[in-house]
């Protein structure tokens, strides 16, 4: 075995290990882009050996096994509905790249089916050792033992602190390794290596325990999940509009929002926005159609076929536990969302049972006796290896300018919690710079100079340099919430920045109400039953005077939700302002059904009902839920700025 082939396994196990493990401080999210950084790169740096090795030896070794194609599928379907379906790649590609983390899980799968047998089980090991190492994390933070570290983050130091971010994910995980962990205990022959096995297994099981527990209803960790019936009906929908290559990875969130069923709004989770179905399949078929569900079906019944025939063996194998771990993650799967770390055991778990036969091939030329030419030979493997040369090249490229302006935003994330205005804007502006294709950045730029701008108008005596910077700040800021839309114009939360950045600049900027009325009637066909998106525009159509249309878009928030107290109170405070009292009181009796008897939102509709009742005006009163529609504030014509045309919203097809 030569160096290369050596240094290939060596990363290839190295990955397998850390992936799950690893976290950055560096990201506002610690673990997903750490965990992508890792599987990514691994991957990489294994195309980039096998790339030289194919070069200098003019040929490649590779084994072919029982899943090769279905998972060769389903590689291509998530690149090519990526590619095709998903409005914005950086999302699809680098954060939260979706599609990566299945291209990359893919190639592992081929990498380790390379591996022989004896390897194989190396590398089953070190999927048990990664595991353990995880279960110790977990118990350690359970006890609170990193309370006593404090140079720690506060995240690390809480108590249900684990490396994949969440007890449900981490149960999946551990219940999926088991079965490798018995293996290696009942395969040892040395008694204190078998001790050493128990031990870890021991420790994994404890563990699962505690962690089951903890996700457990009404327990301190119970997961928010989707429910099966409105994953179906978004899937089902898409697949209508969509049915070969879906909504396009890493877009399910857009899907969600688009065609969830009207009964969402009767469940606990109605105010959640989901950017995965209640499974791994359900989220599947959603972003990559009917194409990467044939893939899924192929492996899953692939996987049927191996265990009916383990079954009948009765023999209990390094291989036989791998089928074993990888059947119960199969079935973990169909309740249940995964990961990334998940996604790539799934591949894993995949090459370890798979059926492998090697095969050469062969890239070189005959040279003729007259040509002395080297590299004349090795041009076939230079062609063979170009395309990939130029993927790696701009995947290297696009990905550190990603990472960079990740790290970048965290800073700005961190200079904004101790209200650094000024290197919160400062430090944005270079994170978009650097990587312009994030609509969150674009969004939190908007919010941060409308802030400024705010804090700047509040100032006594304007200079006119003041006002110019103000108007700045306020096109500035219309320019980022535009930004946010253009990088991904079918996802509702983006025009919904848009249209609040064009509300609250309302008062002294003629034409911007109209502007956002525009923006939140489009953010509302792209997320029809949300009634609080129709609640903010009818309090804009109320703060005009336009009671009539403010009381058909209230009632519409009140049909999406009729449980929603701060609907009814909107539509009450419509009503109030027409001068329909009766009506108006009869919306506000619906609000002291919904409210807790016990809250200051009781004793505020209570003073309202009253009010209306002896129709007498009443003095606002501070709420914890129900907040009344907005007055139009009073604005001489002076001082109003008049918006450029170009700062009017996106036109759209939709």
């Amino acid at each position: 075995m030569n160096i290369l082939e050596k240094i290939e396994k060596f990363i290839l196990y190295a990955t397998v290990f850390l992936t799950p493990l690893i976290i950055l401080t560096l990201f506002a999210n610690p673990f997903s882009p750490a965990k992508l950084i890792i599987l990514s790169s691994g991957v990489a740096l294994i195309l980039l050996l096998k790339i030289i090795r194919v070069v200098s030896e003019r040929s490649l070794v590779i084994s072919t096994g029982s899943f090769d194609l279905p998972v060769l599928f389903l590689l291509i379907a998530y690149l090519v509905s990526a590619i095709l379906k998903t409005p914005n790649k950086m999302e699809a590609f680098f954060i939260p790249g979706k599609a990566t983390i299945i291209v990359s899980s893919a190639l592992l799968y081929f990498f380790a089916n390379n591996l022989k047998e004896k390897e194989k089980k190396t590398l089953s090991n070190i999927i048990f050792l990664s595991g353990v190492t995880m279960a110790v994390i977990s118990l350690l933070a359970f006890s609170k033992a990193f309370t006593f570290i404090p140079q720690l983050p506060p995240f690390i130091q809480d108590r249900f602190f684990n490396p994949l971010g969440g007890q449900l994910p981490l149960a999946m995980f551990l219940a999926t390794i088991i079965p490798l962990g018995i293996k290696e205990v009942l395969s040892q022959k040395e008694i204190i290596r078998k001790i050493f096995s128990g031990l870890a297994v021991l420790i994994l099981t404890s563990s699962l325990i505690l962690t089951t527990y903890n996700i457990l209803p009404s327990k301190p960790a119970e997961p928010r999940l989707l429910d099966f019936k409105t994953s179906w009906s978004v899937t089902i929908d898409t697949l209508k509009e969509s049915p070969i290559w879906g909504s396009g990875p890493a877009n399910f969130l857009t899907a969600f929002n688009r065609f969830r069923p009207l009964s969402y709004n009767q469940t606990d989770n109605w105010a959640v926005r989901f950017s995965s179905a209640r499974n791994f399949y359900l989220t599947a078929l959603t972003e990559v159609g009917l194409v990467g569900a044939a893939a899924i079906i192929l492996i899953l019944s692939i996987i049927f076929k191996m265990l009916k025939k383990q079954i009948k063996e009765k023999k209990f194998t390094d291989k036989s536990a791998s089928l074993l771990s990888l059947t119960i993650l199969s079935i973990l799967l169909v309740f249940f969302t995964a990961v990334s770390t998940h996604i790539m055991l799934f591949f894993v778990l995949l090459a370890l049972v798979s059926k492998s036969r090697t095969i050469t091939l062969n890239f070189s030329t005959q040279l003729t006796e007259k040509s002395n030419n080297p590299l004349a030979s090795r041009l076939p493997s230079f062609l063979v290896v170009l395309p990939v040369i130029v993927a790696l090249i701009i995947l290297a490229i696009f990905s550190s300018r990603a990472l960079i302006a990740e790290a970048k935003y965290r800073e700005a994330i961190d200079a904004l919690i101790i209200n650094d205005g000024l290197t919160t804007y400062e430090t944005l502006r270079e994170t978009i710079n650097i990587n312009p294709y994030v609509d969150r950045y674009h969004a939190t730029y908007s919010q941060v100079n409308l802030a400024l701008a705010n804090s700047l108008s509040l100032n006594e005596d304007l200079t006119d340099e003041d006002k110019k910077t103000v108007s700045q700040l306020i096109q500035q800021a219309i320019e980022e919430a535009k930004a946010t839309v253009s990088l991904n114009i079918t996802r509702s939360e983006n025009w919904e920045v848009l249209a609040r950045t064009y509300q609250s600049i309302a008062p002294f900027a003629e034409g911007a109400d109209q502007f956002s009325i525009q923006s939140f009637n489009q953010a509302i066909s792209l997320d029809p039953i949300n009634p609080n998106l129709r609640i903010a525009l009818g309090g804009i159509y109320y703060s005009l005077g336009n009671y009539d249309n403010a009381i058909e878009i209230f009632k519409l928030a009140v049909l999406a939700k009729n449980d929603y107290a701060n609907a009814h109170y909107n539509l009450a405070f419509a009503y109030k302002e027409k001068g329909e009292t009766e009506k108006a009181i009869q919306e506000m009796k619906t609000v002291l059904t919904l409210v807790d008897p016990e809250s200051s939102d009781y004793q505020l509709a209570k003073a309202e009902l009253e009010n209306l009742e002896q129709r007498k005006p009443s003095e606002e009163v501070g709420s914890e839920n129900l907040i009344p529609p907005l007055s139009g504030e009073e604005t001489s014509p002076e001082d109003q700025i008049e918006l450029p045309e170009d700062l009017a919203p996106p036109t759209t097809s939709k």
